[in-house]
């Protein structure tokens, strides 16, 4: 009986965690309470309590686990990609569709109702540093980059911040069409600074040095 038991509580902790991060993107802070998401995912407020004793276990549970679920959704799709032209720019479309996604939005609630109330703040910086060096580090091993470059480091950590703020541009209105053209811009710069630094190629003069 203790494995169908442990399946359900499973389930019961994935529909939780789905939903909340739902809630979040069509709500906001505000609008996810305990009662709300019980209701979306079927389940009683005393089983959330079970799994979540308070609602930002809940929330903050439910964006770390939705991130990395995101993140390895991103490593595996990438895998798919064809090597030489055009694969810099699949790559960087797939880092700015995180930023338009909905784990984004619902982060975004979440860090704008931290910026106002100290004991969140407290809980959510840590998971925002987590967060920005993982998808960092999954941007480097997509791009088979060396981070130990400074200039390298910069260009990657500027597609991030690029993408980060297409995510913000997008909340309010549909900005896929302006977002593709800068993307698409983007990348091909990037491809051609990135390039040098690749195995087997050697560095080119117009790339920038070294402080």
């Amino acid at each position: 009986m203790r494995e169908p038991q442990q399946e359900r509580s499973r389930a019961t902790h994935q529909r939780l965690l789905e939903a909340t991060i739902e809630c979040l993107a069509e709500r906001g802070w505000a609008g996810t309470t305990v009662g709300v998401v019980a209701q979306r995912a079927g389940v009683s407020r005393g089983a959330i309590q079970h799994h979540f004793p308070t609602r930002e276990d809940l929330i903050t549970s439910a964006l770390e686990h939705m991130f990395d679920r995101r993140m390895h959704e991103v490593r595996i799709a990438a895998e798919g990609l064809p090597r030489g032209e055009g694969r810099v720019e699949s790559i960087v479309v797939r880092l700015v569709d995180y930023f338009t996604g909905e784990v984004f939005k619902a982060a975004l609630q979440v860090w704008t109702a931290a910026a106002a109330d100290p004991v969140l703040r407290e809980r959510i910086v840590p998971l925002e540093l987590k967060f920005g060096r993982t998808v960092h580090a999954v941007a480097i091993e997509l791009l088979e980059a060396d981070d130990t470059d400074p200039t390298t480091h910069r260009l990657v950590q500027a597609t991030l911040d690029m993408g980060r703020g297409l995510g913000l541009a997008d909340v309010l209105t549909d900005d896929s069409r302006r977002r593709s053209e800068i993307v698409k811009a983007w990348a091909a710069h990037l491809a051609q600074a990135l390039a040098p630094a690749r195995p087997g190629t050697a560095p080119a003069d117009t790339l920038p040095r070294r402080e």
